[in-house]
C-alpha cells in the first residue's frame, strides 16, 4: 500500500520541511519529490502537509505517519539485508555534536547496533567545530553536527532556527552587556551569537564557558545569563527569551552529515548508519527516553 520511495521521500521532506532540501538531499527533481508526496497522501486519504509559499508544516495526520513510516522502513531494510545476506563489520568511527545530546539520537544508534551487530561503533561527543576537525584530520568516518550557513559540506539532516534562551525568571538590564552561557572556541553557536551581537552593537560579557551541554544548562537554570540555541532544542527547565528585550536576530542552522576519508574498512557501516540518522532525523529534535551515557 505503501511505496518505499514515497516513504523516504516523505521523511525527508518532514525532517528539512523544504521540498527543495529533501530533492537536494534525494537526487530528485522538486517535481518527484512532489508527485510522491502527493501519492503517499493519495494512499492515505489524508493530507500529510500544509504547505504555502513560504513554509511547509506537518499536519495531524502527517505527524502519525512519521511514526509508520520509519518502522515500515526499518522493517523493509532488514528484510533486504537478510535475503541478501549482507553482514557489515568493521570499526566505525562517528562523532556527534553536543547539541544531540539530550535527544533520542541513542534510539537510532541502538537500532544500528542491533541490525549491524557487528560493526564496532565509537562514537565521539564535541562541540561541531572540533568534530569538523577531527573529521579533516582523519581521526573520524562519520560527524552529525552544526555548519556555518556559508559552509557548503555535508548532507542536510534538518534546519532550525537559532533562538536566545534562559531561566523564565531571568530578567535583562537593557543598559547592562548581556550575560551570555557559551561554549569555548571554536563552538558554533557561540560564534554566530557573537556575531549577531556585534552587527547588533549590543555589549555583551562571558558570564559562563561551559564545553559540556549539560554545565552550559544548569548555568541558564541558574539565571546565570542566556544562551543561543536551537529552537527545536530547547532543554527542559529552560524557555525563550522574549522578544521585547531586544537581544537580535540569530538565523537559522543547519544540523548535517558530513562523512570523513573513505576508509574501506568503514565506508559500509558509514553509509548504513548515514542512512539511519536521515530515516530518523525527527527524532533529532525530539525528548529522548534514555541520554547517550
Amino acid at each position: 500500500m505503501y511505496d518505499p520511495s514515497h516513504l523516504r521521500t516523505f521523511l525527508s521532506v518532514a525532517q528539512t520541511l523544504s521540498f527543495t532540501q529533501a530533492a537536494r538531499r534525494l537526487g530528485l527533481r522538486q517535481s518527484t519529490v512532489s508527485q510522491h508526496v502527493r501519492r503517499l497522501e493519495d494512499a492515505t486519504g489524508r493530507q500529510l502537509f500544509s504547505r504555502d509559499t513560504h513554509s511547509v508544516e506537518l499536519t495531524e495526520a502527517g505527524e502519525a505517519m512519521l511514526g509508520f513510516a520509519r518502522r515500515i522502513l526499518e522493517v523493509h531494510e532488514q528484510a533486504t539485508a537478510f535475503f541478501t545476506g549482507t553482514r557489515l563489520r568493521g570499526r566505525l568511527r562517528f562523532g556527534a555534536s553536543e547539541d544531540f545530546v539530550l535527544t533520542r539520537l541513542p534510539e537510532i544508534l541502538e537500532g544500528f547496533r542491533h541490525d549491524h551487530p557487528e560493526v564496532d561503533l565509537e562514537l565521539t561527543v564535541e562541540l561541531s567545530g572540533t568534530l569538523h576537525r577531527q573529521l579533516a584530520d582523519g581521526e573520524l568516518d562519520l560527524v552529525l553536527a552544526k555548519r556555518r550557513p556559508e559552509d557548503p559540506r555535508g548532507e542536510p539532516v534538518w534546519s532550525d532556527r537559532l533562538v536566545w534562551i534562559g531561566a523564565e525568571r531571568l530578567r535583562l538590564d537593557p543598559d547592562r552587556p548581556v550575560p551570555l552561557i557559551v561554549y569555548p572556541p571554536p563552538g558554533i553557536t557561540r560564534a554566530l551569537a557573537l556575531e549577531a551581537l556585534q552587527r547588533q552593537g549590543r555589549e555583551w560579557h562571558v558570564a559562563c564557558t561551559s564545553g559540556s551541554l549539560n554545565g552550559l544548562i544548569a548555568a541558564a537554570r541558574a539565571g546565570l545569563g542566556v544562551m543561543a540555541h536551537s529552537r527545536g532544542l530547547v532543554p527542559p527547565g529552560l524557555v525563550r527569551v522574549p522578544d521585547r528585550t531586544g537581544l537580535p536576530e540569530l538565523g537559522r542552522v543547519d544540523f548535517v552529515l558530513v562523512h570523513g576519508r573513505r576508509r574501506p574498512s568503514a565506508q559500509g557501516a558509514a553509509d548504513a548508519l548515514a542512512a539511519a540518522v536521515l530515516a530518523g532525523g525527527d527524532r533529532l529534535h525530539r525528548p529522548q527516553r534514555a541520554g547517550l551515557g
